[in-house]
């Protein structure tokens, strides 16, 4: 299966492994089976006690929305994984190699039924046929699933760098919600030379600070270096 590759604003280069199919089909099984036994347990648990008071809400909030949201909870939660996923060594990541955002973790989410219940397994077929094995709730919101061994081979590579020193405590955790290409603009702004250096600057820390609702007494430059160390550790160490 091809690799996915990445390079960052520091020339570092990123390789994601896709997962297989294989793979991704028996981490569904694996979650399957936990969510088949957590339903057997839970409604046994319900059937053996007393009438309680707000049962059917009981019931909805214990037994039935667990198991439908299962697979959202434990990504959003669990950087990506479900345990099916922890088992088989994958994770969901956006496409450009960051930590996806909840909206993109609900959209792959919601576009499953289309993926497989309504459409009877088209999602497969394109998980097949794309370059990324993206299913369509992969392709609508940005991510795909990746070898998680890779990616921790990965990391032991960027400790050799000095832009990410080690023990790297972030600053801002809205770092994580940047994307590479706007990465990759701040990177451009801090490398401008010359007399506008200092107003490109200043106006890209405005926008940037509006945009992710962040008050700082650091200096213009020195916040968008910083946001540049906090995206890498986010986006690359933080698993």
């Amino acid at each position: 299966m091809a690799n996915t590759t990445i390079i960052t604003g520091q020339y570092v280069q990123i390789n994601q492994t896709p997962a297989s199919v294989g793979e991704r089909i028996i981490a569904r099984l694996i979650d399957m089976v936990i969510i088949i036994l957590y339903l057997f347990a839970t409604i046994s648990f319900f059937n053996k006690v007393p009438t309680l008071v707000l049962y059917q809400v009981s019931y909805l909030l214990f037994i039935i929305l667990p198991a439908v949201c299962y697979s959202l909870l434990f990504e959003v939660f669990n950087h990506g994984q479900s345990i099916g996923k922890m088992i088989m060594n994958i994770r969901v990541v956006m496409a450009d190699g960051s930590s996806p955002t909840f909206g993109a973790y609900l959209l792959r989410w919601l576009l499953y039924l289309i993926d497989f219940t309504i459409t009877g397994g088209l999602g497969l077929i394109f998980i097949l046929m794309t370059k990324k094995s993206q299913r369509i709730g992969d392709l609508a919101a940005g991510t795909m699933v990746i070898k998680l061994n890779d990616y921790r081979k990965i990391n032991v590579s960027l400790d050799e760098y000095s832009h990410l020193e080690a023990n790297y405590h972030p600053v801002f955790p809205q770092a994580g919600d940047l994307s590479l290409e706007q990465i990759n603009v701040i990177e451009k702004a801090l490398s401008v030379d010359g007399k506008e250096r200092y107003n490109y600057i200043s106006q890209l820390s405005g926008k940037i600070k509006e945009l992710l609702g962040i008050n700082t007494q650091l200096s213009d430059e020195k916040f968008l270096e910083t946001l540049v160390k906090d995206y890498q550790y986010y986006a690359y160490v933080d698993i």
